[in-house]
């Protein structure tokens, strides 16, 4: 769980929206201007520059400079975040082949006209919407509760220097021997020190990290906070449970806080579709001719429908069809499913190769287009099996709390094709939920780069 300043609304705008459109927009702007058509290979070079270039500004993060007013570090981290996009592009411009298909000259002006569109934008922001009073301004923190989640909290100030909070101390009531071990902020005094502290040191902000037995005390300590001027917060002891994309949030005004929850809410859930739309756009045009080629041998080669479908379990466990060219002489999809082996005999000729190079697949890009499944997520299972597998491993159904994709982060960590054991299977269900709780446009773009390469090395395919 993250706390993000709610003073500085301009940032998180450039950092959400604005900045993406701008690079986005220069490819566009450029090309046009050089007089080129806008063509699909273009447009794949747009997707993967959105992709890349939000990854990389989250990690090199010029915000923090933003607010410090130390501008030509801003500039500088501006440049080295585009400076590793470019670079990221170029590597896989030469591994697809992607660099053969665009105008050079168009790239080249793109590369170097980019930062500065990013620049002068974000330059003329700040003179029309900053606050020149809070730009240098880091606020003063004090956490009433010496215990694991306040200093939890601490370290997080501490390694999130973006957030320009500075923590002073803890104010506890136990003693010595109750606090937890490797406490670094000084005990300031106990919680009826509290006010007058922070009125005589002008504390800005006050968390609040106790359990629910100290309401009395608490009671006492708000009414005593209300002669000051500081923002007074809880910190809620939710780290005993398995959080997944924990949050908080309002329903109708009232305030709520995420345990376990999707990653693809609200603008990560508009991101992760367009992206799909996309993606799944450019992949068919560009392999329609292959798709027509596969459905003519799987037709010609054995007798049986050229497109496989079976009731799958999808977002929050409802059933969808999924679509798969046809590679066995059987179509599965009772009470009781049989994975495919190796030297399974149902496999017919054809789908042995289309199984070895994943082209079996290619169909399910018309689930995404149709938004029952995404390209990146954990990969869907037969009914029988989600049935199966759900009493046998804690936290199975989780898996569904985002749509089924076509590659995921388990198949690129070795748990591509057959699960013929419960430990496998769990293995498995690891690696899903471990994508869930730490999804990033980033990982997505690497599940997909890794996806390629386990593919053209025939896997655990069969």
């Amino acid at each position: 769980m993250t706390m993000t300043a709610n003073d500085v609304p301009l940032i998180a705008f450039f950092r959400r929206v604005l900045d993406p459109l701008i690079i986005m927009s220069a490819l566009y702007i450029i090309t046009l201007g050089y007089g080129q058509p806008f063509t699909g290979y273009s447009l794949m070079l747009m997707t993967l520059a959105f992709f890349i270039s939000s990854s990389m500004y989250q990690y090199v993060d010029p915000y923090r400079s933003w607010r410090g007013g130390r501008m030509l570090a801003y500039a500088g981290d501006i440049v080295m975040g585009w400076l590793l996009t470019v670079a990221a592009l170029l590597l896989l411009g030469w591994v697809s082949g992607l660099s053969s298909r665009v105008d050079a000259a168009v790239v080249l002006t793109w590369f170097v006209l980019t930062p500065v569109a990013l620049l002068a934008s974000h330059l003329a922001a700040r003179k029309l919407g900053s606050d020149p009073a809070k730009a240098s301004e880091v606020r003063s923190v004090v956490i009433v509760g010496a215990n694991d989640v306040g200093l939890k909290f601490a370290s997080t100030i501490e390694s999130n220097p973006n957030l320009f909070m500075a923590v002073h101390g803890f104010f506890d009531d136990r003693t010595i021997d109750r606090r937890p071990a490797g406490m670094r902020h000084p005990v300031l005094g106990k919680m009826s020190d509290v006010a007058a502290y922070v009125r005589e040191h002008q504390i800005k902000m006050l968390f609040i990290s106790q359990p629910i037995s100290a309401q009395p005390r608490i009671r006492v300590l708000l009414d005593e906070l209300q002669d000051t001027t500081a923002s007074v917060y809880f910190l809620p002891d939710i780290y005993v449970f398995d959080l997944m994309q924990a949050r908080f949030d309002n329903l109708g005004g009232m305030p709520v806080i995420a345990i376990c929850e999707s990653p693809f809410t609200g603008f990560n859930s508009m991101i992760k579709r367009i992206s799909d739309i996309l993606l799944a756009l450019v992949i068919q045009i560009l392999l329609l001719p292959v798709m027509l080629a596969i459905a003519l041998a799987v037709k010609l080669t054995s007798p049986g429908p050229v497109i496989f479908r079976q009731r799958r379990y999808g977002l929050y466990g409802e059933q969808i069809i999924v679509y798969k060219f046809r590679s066995m002489t059987v179509a599965e999809d009772g009470a009781k499913v049989v994975q495919a082996t190796r030297n399974d005999q149902r496999v017919t000729r054809v789908g042995a190769f289309l199984r070895r190079s994943s082209l079996d697949e290619l169909p399910q890009f018309i689930n995404v287009l149709q938004g029952r499944m995404s390209i990146v997520g954990p990969r869907p299972h037969a009914v029988a099996h989600n049935e199966q597998y759900r009493k046998l491993i804690k936290g199975y159904m989780l898996r569904h709390k985002v749509k089924p994709g076509i590659t995921g982060w388990a198949q690129v960590n070795g748990l591509r094709g057959e699960t013929e054991t419960l430990d496998k299977m769990e293995a498995r269900v690891r690696y899903d939920l471990d994508y869930l709780r730490n999804w990033s446009l980033w990982l997505d773009l690497w599940i997909v780069v890794r996806t390629i390469r386990v593919v053209l090395g025939h896997e655990n395919a069969h």
